[in-house]
């Protein structure tokens, strides 16, 4: 039986990522006489949801930010392969490449332990929010494997809103709130919460997110988690911003206006990795307690 590929690329006319999808595609070419593959290409800019339907592998071809964009449209169902196309070496300037399990020199053997059942599959949690708006429409904004922001959309007014979670009900101003999973609070969470020396349990981190109020004024950070906090329950955001946004991973933005209701947690569609000579988890080891 055939097996479906698509293969998505960064194009920004760089020659080190047209090196790198010429490797690529020669190793693809060998596999299709071998196996008879039907591989498909496509560059990140045009890809669409569509593209994703029924396949059976997904390969990234590019950096993190070329798989957080694209993941956004892959279900749970599809594994997705990440390949660095421009790895980080001293003085090179390219990817540090986190969820990249391959590169351009192991990318033959890889997937083809990909293709035979022999990768490591990191199933990772990913963040959604769900918004209702005052007429009542759902709407869900993208998942994000790294950070969630929900923030006013003149980013120089303050987020105006109402915060709920467990026994939390308070009303803040800050410049926003910043959700991340947990192999995501390296991106973007550290450098705006101080957690330095915090530890998370193993049995946590499917089903815990952390929450930051980002630039809560100082006499309004209080230890009981509507500052930052390390949850398990949904956070229940209700808007009193004139236009505000949800940001999923720094890309699509989706927005929503005063009165609406924004439920935030871990129940966006999973994400299946692949990585080859490690768990993305072996990465981030020393967070854990």
């Amino acid at each position: 039986m055939s097996r479906d590929i698509l293969v998505v690329y960064k194009k920004n006319f760089e020659e080190v990522h047209d090196r790198s999808l010429d490797e690529v595609r020669q190793v693809l070419d060998d596999l299709v006489g071998e196996r008879g593959l039907n591989v498909g290409y496509t560059a990140r800019e045009t890809v669409r949801r569509a593209d994703f339907v029924e396949l059976d592998l997904v390969i990234v071809l590019g950096g993190d930010g070329t798989l957080t964009s694209i993941a956004h449209s892959v279900d749970e169902n599809t594994p997705v392969m990440g390949v660095n196309s421009h790895p980080r070496v001293e003085g090179n300037g390219g990817s540090y490449g986190f969820f990249m399990g391959s590169d351009p020199s192991t990318f033959s053997e890889d997937v083809r332990s990909a293709l035979d059942g022999d990768a490591i599959v990191n199933v990772l949690p990913r963040l959604q929010a769900e918004i209702e708006t005052t007429s009542g429409n759902v709407i869900r904004s993208d998942p994000a494997l790294n950070d969630l922001l929900i923030a006013n959309t003149h980013q120089y007014q303050p987020s105006k809103y109402r915060l709920q979670r467990g026994e939390i009900d308070s009303m803040q101003h800050s410049s926003g709130c910043l959700f991340s999973t947990f192999v995501g609070q390296g991106a973007w969470f550290r450098h705006v919460a101080d957690i330095e020396g915090a530890e998370f349990a193993p049995s946590e981190i499917d089903d815990h997110y952390l929450y930051v109020a980002r630039d809560l004024p100082r006499a309004d950070r209080a230890g009981d988690g509507s500052y930052w906090e390390w949850a398990s329950e949904p956070t229940v955001i209700t808007s009193d911003m004139h236009r505000g946004y949800v940001v999923s991973d720094g890309w699509d933005e989706t927005h929503f206006t005063r009165g609406a209701t924004l439920t935030v947690g871990l129940n966006g569609p999973k994400l299946s990795l692949l990585t080859f000579r490690g768990a993305i988890l072996d990465g981030v080891s020393h967070w854990l307690s």
